[in-house]
Parts: structure tokens; C-alpha cells; sequence
């Protein structure tokens, strides 16, 4: 079992870059390659705001997370080749592979959102999903002595649907700790048509946000962030709803990694990586696979999501190579565009039966 196989994006792609060396042994090259040396702890990001996660804490070196046989390369993917089989990087650099991972997640997309790439009042405008993000939603929280917070979800899909929630249950707590939750109103802000996606937890959530006297906005599609008359600023959606704030916590959409949408064949319009029903292949190769955030797929955008599919992605690419290398022993490429590939490695998922859509 020969090839080569490379791994784009660290958070996702390091853990499964380690566990396909561990399967697959010294007779695969296996590279990851991602755009930075460091390696943010993302769920700490949603405590270190409040105190609660020491931001340094939260950051290790890429390497700590590869191991001996893994090899790594610090760059921006520019695009991929499907036709070729190529990954082209920023710097020029090429990387032939034999098998593709894409594990590069989501980003963040404020820029689609009118006034909130550039908010009129930056200091009153923030969002937690990155380190220095976090870093200044800390220093506003410490400052804000009362008025109205809103947590908006500015439309789906978003990495870890539940985050928000969490966040405007730990601004009550953070608030009353302080004293001054009286003097604080907390207002929760959805596209959805309820608290959650499913039922059950939607009314459980619901119940949680009243009992805790958090206000829920449901329906809301926010448009654009405007600045209001007098002090703080207003959300508008697109059907013309306002709603008023002195301090804003935004999710924004998200959207897959930028040379999706220079690859051409690769992505959908919003840059993820559409893959086959219940299964962890692109649709667009046989010998391209995909992990977490950067699928299309109808499951919430979650670490959780990605450490399970990282393990079906080990068996499924374990058995591609090897079917591969078995029907194609002079030369393992040939076939790769005539057909499907290999039926046992196409749905894992479905025979695992891990994967439920949300």
C-alpha cells in the first residue's frame, strides 16, 4: 500500500494525519498542510472572554500535535488541481498527491453582513470565533457596566450552532457574579424559527433563556449593522426589524475555505466541499475526502462531528488505498476517473451509522 497523501487544514487534518500513520504504517508519505505554526484551542475561545480560559493557554505549536512520519508544511493553500491531481500554495510551491484530505473548516465571512466587516463603532461591535477576537471581547466585557448585549447569529451555517447559547448563559452568570445584572439586558438573536434546530432542545433552550430573563428574537436574518440615533447601534434584518444594542456579539456567516471556491469543480457557492450521502468522499473525486467543517453536509458544523468522522476517515481512506493498490497493482492511479471507486470505501458512514443530520 503506497501513495501519497495530503492532509489540508491543522485543527481537523492533524488528528486524522495521526491516525492514518498509526493505520497505514511507513508505506504512505503523509503531509499536512496548513497556513499557520500555531494551533488555537477553538472551544476555549468561548470561556476566555469571561475569564474563564487563559487565552496564552489556548495556543500550542502546530508540530506538538504531528508525530514522527507526518510530515508538515506551512502555507497558503491557493488551489487545487482536481484534474491533475495537484495542490497548488501561495508561494508557488506544488504538491502532487495520490489522495487528497480536505480538512480546512469554515470561515468567518463579516464582510457579507453590510457594516460589520467595518462597524461604525468597532469598540461596540465584537465576535469570539478567533484569539484576538476573544482578546478584545474581554476587555469590552470588562468595561460594559450595564445596557443592552445582543448575541446574533447572523444567518446559517455556523460552526457549533450551540455556542451563542452557551455565551449569552455565561454573560448571565458573568454579569451576576459582577453585581450588576439588573442593569443588563441579554438578548439572544436567531434566523432560526426557534431557540435550536430540533424540537426538544429548542423548547428546553427556550424555557432556559426565559428562566435566566434572556430575551429571544427568532426569524431574524440580520441585513446590516447600523449605527442608531444617540448612544449604541441597531441590527436590522432583511424584512426591516431593529433591534438596539451598546454591545454586540456577532457570529457571522460562515462559508469554506477561499481556494475552494478557486478550485474549479470543488466547492458549492458558499466554498464548502459537497461529499456523497452519509459519507466522508467528495462528489467531485473519488479520490478526494473531507472532513468537518468543510463538508457540505447536513450536520451541525461541530469538533465533535470532526472527531468521529476522523475516525470513519481512517478506515474508509485505509481501504480506498488498499483496494486501489489490490485492482491496480502496475498503476494504482488507473481507474480513478472512469467510475466511483472501490463500493467499501464509499459508505462508512452509513454503515457505521454515526452521522445523524440535524
Amino acid at each position: 500500500m503506497t501513495g501519497r497523501v495530503v492532509i489540508l487544514g491543522g485543527p481537523g487534518g492533524a488528528p486524522s494525519a495521526v491516525r492514518l500513520r498509526r493505520t497505514l504504517g511507513d508505506d504512505v508519505e503523509i503531509t499536512v498542510v496548513d497556513q499557520g505554526n500555531r494551533h488555537v484551542y477553538q472551544p476555549g475561545l468561548l470561556f476566555a472572554p469571561f475569564g474563564l480560559s487563559p487565552l496564552d493557554s489556548l495556543v500550542r505549536p502546530r508540530r506538538r500535535q504531528l508525530r514522527p512520519g507526518v510530515g508538515y508544511r506551512c502555507g497558503v493553500v491557493q488551489r487545487v488541481d482536481l484534474d491533475h491531481d495537484r495542490v497548488h500554495l501561495a508561494d508557488g510551491a506544488v504538491l502532487p498527491y495520490d489522495l487528497l484530505v480536505i480538512a480546512t473548516g469554515a470561515r468567518l465571512l463579516p464582510e457579507e453582513t453590510e457594516g460589520l466587516a467595518t462597524p461604525l463603532r468597532p469598540a461596540q461591535v465584537h465576535a469570539f470565533g478567533d484569539h484576538e477576537g476573544a482578546r478584545a471581547l474581554a476587555r469590552a466585557l470588562a468595561a460594559f457596566d450595564g445596557g443592552r448585549l445582543v448575541v446574533d447569529v447572523v444567518d446559517m451555517p455556523t460552526a457549533c450552532p450551540v455556542a451563542p447559547l452557551e455565551f449569552c448563559f455565561l454573560a448571565d452568570w458573568y454579569f451576576r457574579r459582577r453585581g450588576i445584572r439588573d442593569v443588563v439586558s441579554l438578548t439572544y438573536v436567531t434566523p432560526l424559527d426557534a431557540a435550536f434546530t430540533k424540537p426538544v432542545a429548542a423548547a428546553a433552550l427556550a424555557g432556559l433563556l426565559a428562566r435566566k430573563d434572556i430575551d429571544l428574537v427568532t426569524e431574524f436574518t440580520t441585513g446590516s449593522v447600523e449605527d442608531a440615533d444617540g448612544a449604541g447601534g441597531r441590527l436590522v434584518s432583511f424584512d426591516e426589524r431593529e433591534v438596539p444594542f451598546d454591545l454586540a456579539v456577532m457570529v457571522p456567516l460562515h462559508g469554506g475555505a477561499a481556494y475552494v471556491e478557486a478550485s474549479d469543480g470543488l466547492g458549492d457557492e458558499l466554498g464548502f466541499v459537497p461529499v456523497g450521502p452519509r459519507s466522508v468522499r467528495s462528489t467531485a473525486r473519488p479520490d478526494v475526502f473531507v472532513l468537518g467543517d468543510a463538508a457540505a453536509v447536513p450536520t451541525s458544523k461541530a469538533g465533535s462531528g470532526t472527531h468521529v468522522e476522523g475516525e470513519i476517515l481512517t478506515r474508509t481512506v485505509a481501504r480506498f488505498l488498499a483496494a486501489e493498490r489490490a485492482a491496480n497493482p502496475a498503476d494504482q492511479r488507473a481507474g480513478h476517473r472512469a467510475g466511483p471507486g472501490p463500493a467499501t470505501a464509499v459508505d462508512d458512514l452509513a454503515a457505521a451509522g454515526r452521522i445523524v443530520p440535524t
